[in-house]
């Protein structure tokens, strides 16, 4: 469109003429992009933002008083915030061409201040310090200009006076005599390494001389041998003669020696074997009859010996168990005469209740039961007695004689609870009898003990 401006990259496109602007600039700044102009009413107007050089040569007088012609470069360009393209914008827009050479008079007058205040040693050696205390000290100013410095560079300083060259003088001295020393010791170097090289050719030429006697001598050597090739050849011809006749008669011995070996040797050693066998045989069988005898005394030993034993343990055991038994009976006859007493006690008091009740009644049956109880004892005893005498098989020991024992004094007791059952029995009839009857007086106890006397 023929009123649409755009600018370029490194360009700022300012309109004025809106009279609605209420910026400060009071005109538009357009950056990156196109922007409509109407015609007539509005004006636009290209500020370059491209980077620009100024070159700045100064006479400056240093801290000493030396006149120095310093040779600087700036690198500078507008700003591109809005602020330092309006300041630059109102102050170089139709002199754009001068930038250079306004802000190259800014930075001169700034380089003379810093370098009146230092020494030339210290701007020779200093220059980056030189360049920044420039860019700071006019920072202030750039700013208002609207200028951004991107590089300052200090290119060359000249002195007139020569106090720059008196300075390097003893540096110039110091390089110039390491420089002679080192070219002393480069040629001492070389004076040595011709020595090292002379001494190497005169030792080749040495080994080369060795080396040619030697191939001298081995020529002669091998002339001389060539003469006495001849008779070499045939001195040796003759030592092989007399090898093969040596070996072949070694080979001669070794046959000997081979049929020596199987004829005579290996059948010597198997006869030796043989004979050395039978009587290892001879004595293993030997050793081996030694020891089963011995084992079989042994064996027979130890039987008699357990049999011994077991003899002895069955005697004390058969001892001790006629021990035990002895005193069991014996134990057993003083209970059954404990018993034979107790019984006896008890059967007179029976026999004398029994006499009295038949002598009431007249029962010939509990008179009879009753010369039973008194012959009791004597038959207890009797028992005991045969018991005592007798010899009796136990089979199981100490318990078979408490059986025997025990059968015995139970069948005494069911004798003795018969008569007292047949008694208590006669008894109790004899005292029905009397108290129906009722008339009769009571047998007097003397009366029954003498009509038992009389029975009796």
């Amino acid at each position: 469109m023929f009123f649409w401006r755009v600018p370029a990259p490194n360009e700022a496109l300012l309109i004025s003429g809106s009279k609605r602007r209420r910026e400060a600039t009071q005109f538009r700044i357009v950056t990156g992009h196109g922007s409509f102009v109407l015609p007539v009413k509005q004006k636009a107007r290209v500020l370059s933002l491209a980077l620009q050089e100024a070159e700045i040569v100064e006479d400056c007088i240093t801290k000493q008083g030396i006149r120095l012609n310093v040779r600087a470069v700036a690198a500078f360009k507008i700003g591109d915030d809005p602020a330092s393209i309006a300041n630059a914008a109102r102050r170089f827009l139709s002199e754009q061409d001068r930038m250079e050479v306004l802000v190259g008079r800014v930075f001169a007058g700034h380089l003379r201040s810093i370098v009146g205040g230092l020494t030339v040693e210290q701007i020779i050696r200093e220059r980056d310090r030189v360049a920044q205390e420039v860019k700071d000290g006019s920072h202030a100013e750039m700013e208002k200009l609207g200028i951004v410095v991107d590089a300052l560079e200090i290119q060359e300083i000249e002195d007139a006076t020569g106090y720059i060259n008196h300075l390097a003088a003893p540096h110039a001295a110091a390089v110039a005599s390491q420089a002679r020393i080192a070219q002393a010791q480069a040629d001492q170097e070389a004076s040595q390494r011709e020595l090292e090289v002379a001494a190497m050719k005169a030792q080749y030429q040495r080994d080369t001389e060795i080396r040619k006697a030697g191939f001298l001598a081995e020529t002669e050597q091998a002339k001389a041998q060539a003469a006495q090739a001849g008779p070499l050849a045939e001195a040796k011809a003759s030592q092989e003669v007399i090898e093969q006749q040596t070996a072949l008669a070694q080979r001669e011995a070794d046959l000997a020696a081979q049929r020596l070996e199987a004829a005579v040797r290996r059948p010597a050693d198997a006869e030796a074997y043989r004979k050395r066998t039978i009587a290892e045989a001879n004595r293993d069988e030997a050793k081996l009859g030694a020891e089963a005898e011995a084992f079989r005394k042994r064996a027979l030993a130890a039987a008699d010996r357990d049999q011994a034993k077991l003899a002895a343990e069955a005697e004390a055991f058969r001892n001790t168990t006629l021990a035990d038994a002895d005193a069991r009976a014996a134990r057993v006859r003083a209970d059954a005469a404990a018993h034979a007493e107790r019984a006896t006690a008890e059967g007179q008091a029976d026999a004398n209740n029994a006499r009295a009740a038949s002598l009431r009644e007249g029962n010939q049956e509990l008179i009879a039961a009753n010369r039973i109880i008194e012959q009791l004892p004597e038959l207890v005893e009797a028992a005991a007695r045969g018991i005592a005498g007798s010899n009796l098989t136990v089979l199981n020991g100490a318990a078979g004689v408490n059986e025997v024992l025990a059968g015995l004094v139970g069948q005494g007791m069911a004798v003795l609870d018969l008569l007292r059952t047949s008694t208590s029995a006669a008894a109790a009839g004899s005292q029905a009898h009397a108290a129906a009857v009722g008339t009769k007086e009571p047998i007097p106890a003397h009366l029954i003990d003498g009509q038992a006397g009389r029975d009796t």
